[in-house]
């Protein structure tokens, strides 16, 4: 079902989707025929503004991380459209696509897996620049200096291996690789999860600072909540491929709408001992997306499910400004 976002007239959109969809076909048999699709991401649709913070949050295996693949052209398109700075991308040919790679990138949850532990840092990312432009050498080594600096690293860095880095410092280097062509638009793929707690608010400081400098828009991809809250502008939440519900930061952890993201929010930890909050424990696990659910895709598991809710897909609705969800019976409370 399309999302149907009211575009803020202070703002522009830098990126759209519409009716996106991700299946990864499943074959079997001596001949490897294909039996069916594993329906990672069902038909999504939205609009990414030009300067903020779009968080998706949901379980594991929702879609969320196919769906930022997908986008930046890692995982090939099913179906639908991807719209960036007014362009369809989708269909593309590979040159066309190279000057769109300058403004769309990725920070990976391990920066260290995507590091050639034999080369040295500042030699990886001499490569972006040895790839997309006609420095010379001296130019180069330059703009990685002053790279590591903007990062929090130093110049002594440029000659150590991955490994002489800590987690927080590799991932300093990711960001660095992906803010090194001046993008506009820069995809976070759980890119705090694997850091300490302390570090964590070093590195999102960190984002915050070159966003507001370079005017990025980030598509912050992550399961912790509490760093969403802190992070983003507004939230997307996923289940199964689909999407369940979108608003403002402020209004999805004031007043969620749909069943599912008030179970999200109840098992965000409380500082206080003495807490009165519940947490909302969902029964059963979570369907197999090469064989969803027909009607709504959360009806196996939500507790205040109708039989309505097995057979009719909910409509996408605008249930307060700029608040959107899907479901039948949005806004009930399932405490």
């Amino acid at each position: 079902m399309p999302i149907a976002v009211k575009e803020n007239q202070e703002q522009a959109v830098l990126l759209e989707l519409k009716g996106v969809k991700k299946y990864f076909p499943i074959t079997g048999g001596i001949l490897k025929r294909k039996q069916g699709d594993v329906k990672a991401v069902e038909d999504v649709s939205l609009k990414l503004y030009k300067g903020e913070s779009l968080g998706i949050v949901g379980e594991s295996g929702c879609g969320k991380s196919t769906l930022g693949r997908t986008i930046l052209g890692l995982e090939e398109l099913t179906s639908g459209k991807i719209i960036f700075s007014g362009t369809e991308i989708q269909h593309l040919k590979r040159k066309e696509k190279l000057k769109f790679v300058k403004e769309m990138q990725m920070i990976f949850q391990d920066p260290f897996a995507s590091l050639n532990p034999r080369q040295r840092i500042g030699h990886a990312l001499e490569e972006v620049f040895t790839m997309h432009t006609n420095m010379s050498a001296k130019e180069k080594r330059e703009m990685v200096i002053k790279l590591l600096q903007e990062v929090g690293l130093k110049e002594e860095h440029f000659d150590r291996y991955p490994h002489e880095f800590s987690g927080g410092q590799r991932q300093r280097i990711g960001i660095a690789r992906a803010i090194a062509l001046n993008p506009s638009f820069v995809i976070c793929d759980e890119a705090v999860s694997a850091l300490d707690v302390s570090v964590q608010a070093q590195v999102l400081k960190l984002l915050k600072v070159l966003q507001e400098k370079y005017q990025l828009s980030y598509l912050f991809i992550s399961h912790d909540l509490g760093v969403v809250r802190y992070f983003c502008d507004r939230v997307l939440v996923m289940y199964l491929g689909n999407t369940v519900e979108l608003g403002t930061v402020h209004d999805l952890f004031n007043k969620p709408l749909h069943p599912y993201t008030q179970a999200l929010l109840s098992a965000i930890p409380r500082p206080t001992v003495h807490s009165k909050h519940k947490r909302i424990q969902l029964q059963g696990d979570i369907p197999n997306p090469a064989d969803p659910p027909n009607g709504c895709s959360f009806h196996t598991r939500c507790p205040i499910a109708a039989d309505m809710c097995k057979t009719e897909k909910p409509v996408w609705e605008e249930y307060e400004p700029k608040h959107f969800a899907a479901c039948h019976f949005a806004g009930q409370s399932i405490l």
